[in-house]
């Protein structure tokens, strides 16, 4: 029994969430809606649906939703879905503040709906094949890097991009944040373009993340360092190289690379929440995992502000 669905926001990113409904055997994309009539109309007309005219009457007419809007929207467009009685699965960050956050997390548990969050590198198979190996890491290093001015301005790059890594790390980590140290610049948007962050954790644990979205050569990796290991991850070639340490042989190491090319992490988010739907199971990223990412992300968005200030004066 397929589930009918439907996609509020068609931009860069909503595009790709109807393509993937459509690919899928277990959903059945009723339509889509964007205050961008031509743009929903497009978008309807390719992949065989209809281009709703009003929220409210794609809501009638689905049981779950891809809420992929400006980012300022996820909140008010996210709550009336779910007022509705519709699953829904909102792309990260899943808010703009905690309170937010909440409101929507106790919603969906209220009327027992899945809220999933669109942490999309958990669906990477190089990061899911990456935890499989991790054993207490104590050193992290993140670089996402790139040319991403045509989507994502209206929040921080923290917000936009770092959120990505900070989310792997505190799955991979699961112990309380104890120190945060924060810098970062405005450069060619009204909000922080580029940012560095240490971030230390009460097992002793040390983190670097580095994001920015005007570097032109374009990065997205992260490396894990272990007492036996360390491992060093790209998510865009879907790529995972392993060295270990070994007690015997002819060389003190291995060296091992498992490529997972060819692979659809969209596709497997969208399965995911699906098959939550029908199984009445907990989404693999959950309201409380974005909203575990999102606390982090704004208390370093907040001490890069009060740096800023600082140098303002």
């Amino acid at each position: 029994m397929s589930i009918s669905v439907g996609v509020i926001g068609v931009g860069y990113l909503g595009k790709f969430h109807a393509e993937k409904y459509v690919q899928l055997p277990e959903a059945d994309l009723r339509g889509v809606f964007d205050i961008d009539k031509a743009r929903a109309k497009e978008i309807a007309n390719q992949y065989n649906c209809q281009a709703f005219e009003s929220l409210s009457q794609l809501l009638e007419e689905v049981e779950a939703v891809s809420v992929v809007v400006p980012t300022k929207m996820h909140y008010k467009v996210a709550k009336e879905c779910l007022e509705a009685g519709k699953h829904v699965l909102v792309e990260k960050p899943m808010t703009t503040n905690l309170k937010e956050a909440d409101e929507l997390i106790s919603l969906a548990r209220s009327k027992d709906l899945i809220l999933q969050v669109g942490h999309l590198e958990r669906f990477n198979p190089a990061v899911c094949a990456l935890f499989a190996h991790l054993s207490q890491p104590m050193f992290v290093e993140a670089h996402r890097l790139g040319l991403s001015l045509e989507r994502g301005t209206d929040v921080d790059v923290i917000l936009d991009l770092m959120i990505h890594d900070l989310d792997i790390v505190l799955t991979a980590v699961p112990f309380k944040v104890t120190e945060i140290r924060a810098v970062g610049v405005p450069v060619v948007s009204g909000n922080i373009d580029i940012a560095n962050v240490r971030m230390e954790f009460e097992n002793g644990c040390v983190a670097n993340f580095t994001a920015s979205r005007i570097t032109g050569k374009k990065m997205r990796k992260i490396r894990f360092f272990q007492k036996d290991a360390y491992f060093s991850l790209d998510y865009a070639k879907r790529e995972l190289t392993i060295v270990r340490r070994e007690k015997n042989g002819f060389l003190p190491f291995s060296y091992n690379i498992a490529d997972f090319e060819g692979s659809d992490p969209l596709k497997e988010e969208i399965a995911s929440f699906l098959n939550s739907i029908k199984e009445k199971r907990p989404p693999v990223v959950s309201g409380e995992d974005g909203k575990r990412a999102l606390e982090i992300a704004l208390e370093i968005n907040e001490r890069i502000k009060r740096r800023l200030k600082r140098f303002a004066g």
